[in-house]
């Protein structure tokens, strides 16, 4: 397979890169890392990466604004997406032809091509890969293993998660001897404004542990406007909870809009299955879901308690 996606890549002259929405440092890395390579060994082709700009990340690089007309014969590649609903700017379908590469469980399988690793630990670690096969034909400057590095970074939470491999810190190990300023990249990936930390404070205070080690945090419209927080950078926040003694799973349900987003972790209990209830999905430890009413939040909460009881 990563044979035919290379092959599609010196095909198309036009390539257009997507991932999902509300993205995070391995969407980013992904796309604008994959980006980096084809621009770097194919200078000569349109590469773009598009989606809606998330201002947190705006230090791993800038997105680009196309029209539509430029995905009349270009080949769209979305990375670390698992569904459709999920892929920013739903010009994805308008292209020639359509390629996904993803680490999520495959439960959509859209695309001509899809290239799905469940075993690695992020898409950015998949396209580390993707360049160590192909390294005698393909170019990784000092951008691309970057872009790549934080990727693995915020998807491994610096390589603490259980999807750290060995075949994870190999690959990364390879990217770090690139020159790029680790430590400020290391800086803007975890430094936190004060109106952020002290968010966190609320969380602790707030948070409903129950005796299953199944734990919830509720924070509501009122509350980011409270502290001044965006329902974004709220939920960059759950993992902030995670080394409770006696913690085994949580959510953290924020309201954003007439949503409310919920935030799935766990420390061994299988919570995506949980997510498909109520829209959502991903990993078996970490996953993401939508509710609409307080009811089924209940639900969800009650719903984590008994797998926390029966783990």
């Amino acid at each position: 397979m990563k044979k035919k996606i290379l092959d599609e890549i010196k095909a198309y002259e036009t390539i257009i890169l997507h991932r999902h929405v509300r993205p995070d440092p391995d969407a980013y890395g992904s796309q604008m890392g994959l980006a980096e390579i084809i621009r770097a060994t194919f200078p000569k082709k349109k590469v773009f990466a598009v989606g809606t700009p998330e201002p947190t990340l705006s230090f791993l690089g800038e997105l680009d604004e196309i029209p539509d007309e430029v995905y009349a014969s270009a080949l769209v590649i979305v990375c670390d997406t698992a569904n459709t609903e999920r892929i920013d700017d739903a010009r994805y379908s308008s292209g020639a032809k359509l390629i996904k590469i993803d680490h999520h469980p495959n439960d959509d399988a859209y695309g001509d091509l899809l290239w799905v690793d469940t075993s690695a630990s992020s898409c950015s670690e998949m396209l580390t890969s993707f360049y160590e096969n192909f390294s005698e034909e393909l170019v990784l400057n000092e951008t691309a293993a970057r872009l790549l590095f934080a990727g693995i970074v915020g998807d491994t939470g610096r390589f603490l998660y259980q999807s750290t491999t060995e075949e994870t810190l190999r690959l990364a190990a390879k990217l770090v001897t690139f020159p790029f300023d680790r430590f400020m990249l290391f800086q803007n990936l975890y430094q936190r404004p004060l109106k952020t930390v002290k968010l966190s404070g609320y969380i602790f205070e707030n948070l409903n542990m129950h005796q299953n080690g199944a734990a919830t945090i509720y924070i509501s419209k009122e509350i980011l406007k409270k502290f001044d927080v965006s329902a974004k950078e709220a939920s960059d926040l759950v993992s902030s909870i995670e080394n409770i003694e006696g913690l085994k799973a949580w959510i953290m349900f924020v309201e954003d809009g007439e949503e409310i987003r919920a935030r799935l972790r766990s420390k061994g209990p299988i919570i995506n299955g949980l997510a498909k209830e109520y829209r959502g999905g991903g990993h078996p430890l970490a996953s993401g879901a939508t509710v609409y009413t307080q009811e089924e939040v209940s639900e969800m909460e009650q719903k984590l308690d008994q797998i926390c009881e029966r783990a």
